[in-house]
């Protein structure tokens, strides 16, 4: 059961929360470790990764200081409420099935709620359940960041697994767009997973494009006006400031510009939903260097969700 596992204050010190009381709520946070392993039984590479996260996020006081990367305070007084950490939903390795079911349940109550979820965690086969509670939510763009392109079909028997993510969302009728950000380098698989994606019509951005046009130009091919979702595989980052993934490759994204990316996209298009993916606590450095630059980014993420009121 999801409940807030850090006492009475949970990221960055914001509220906390519980799904059975999601009155008020415009933001809703919620960490889940796994959903498809590809070894039923053993714990995900990104076990514990949102209790790290939130660990290294103590030290960003989102309430009270000016956040020069929202260019404000994440929430004025009396608007507390509005963003709430739910805690962890509860996973078990051996029990991909539940773990799906478990996931789209919970995220579907969220959106109901009129809530958007945000999601830490947790291994790159989390996102599958996540978008399919979207169902009925209307056209949907799916922004990736990832060094990968995830357009694998069966990976050791697994259609659902993290290899597979994006070809699973294209399947999906109410995802219409896919823009995929940070793409370089060895392990997105065969060529023909790379021909399907842009036959379907995927828009691979490679990180050496990214370079040449910039993150305002990539930012304009997410569709004007419709919800965007965004889901951030870290291994998308520089391993130079993110080392802490599971595949890391050298020439990612910086934190800079992965920053800018996400506030063009947003001024295009409102962030619907946010994943952030594949947080290995076991490769952080001793001071939790890696853990601290995903929370700053999850944070500021954040900061660009539309809230109820304005942002105020």
């Amino acid at each position: 059961m999801a409940g807030n596992s850090e006492g009475p204050r949970g990221f960055a010190g914001l509220e906390g929360g519980d799904l059975a009381d999601l009155a008020g709520v415009a933001v809703a946070l919620l960490g889940i470790d796994e959903a498809s392993p590809y070894e039923p039984g053993r714990p995900s590479h990104s076990a514990g990764a949102a209790a790290a996260i939130r660990k290294a996020s103590a030290g960003l006081p989102a309430r009270r200081q000016f956040d020069f990367d929202i260019d404000r305070v994440l929430l004025g007084p009396g608007r507390e409420r509005l963003i709430v950490d739910l805690g962890d939903l509860d996973t078990d390795p051996g029990r991909p099935e539940e773990n799906r079911a478990r996931i789209e349940a919970a995220i579907r109550k969220i959106l109901l709620s009129g809530a958007v979820p945000v999601v830490i965690g947790g291994d790159d086969s989390v996102p599958i359940p996540v978008l399919r509670a979207y169902e009925g939510s209307g056209p949907l763009t799916v922004l990736q960041i990832d060094a990968h392109v995830d357009w694998g079909d069966v990976i050791e028997g697994n259609p659902l697994g993290y290899g597979s993510i994006m070809r699973r969302a294209a399947e999906m009728d109410w995802v219409r767009a896919e823009v995929q950000v940070g793409i370089r380098g060895l392990g997105s698989g065969t060529p023909d997973q790379i021909e399907d994606a842009r036959a379907w019509g995927s828009r691979i951005v490679t990180m050496a494009e990214f370079r040449r046009l910039g993150a305002e130009a990539v930012a304009s091919l997410v569709p004007e006006g419709a919800p965007c979702f965004v889901t951030i595989d870290l291994d998308g980052l520089d391993p130079s400031i993110m080392p802490a993934v599971n595949m890391p490759g050298p020439g990612g994204l910086l934190y800079g510009e992965t920053l800018a990316l996400l506030q063009a996209a947003a001024r295009r298009a409102p962030i619907a939903g946010i994943c952030m993916v594949e947080f290995v606590p076991a490769r952080d450095d001793p001071h939790g260097l890696a853990a601290l630059t995903a929370a700053r980014l999850l944070l500021s993420a954040i900061g660009l969700v539309p809230l109820p009121g304005g942002s105020a």
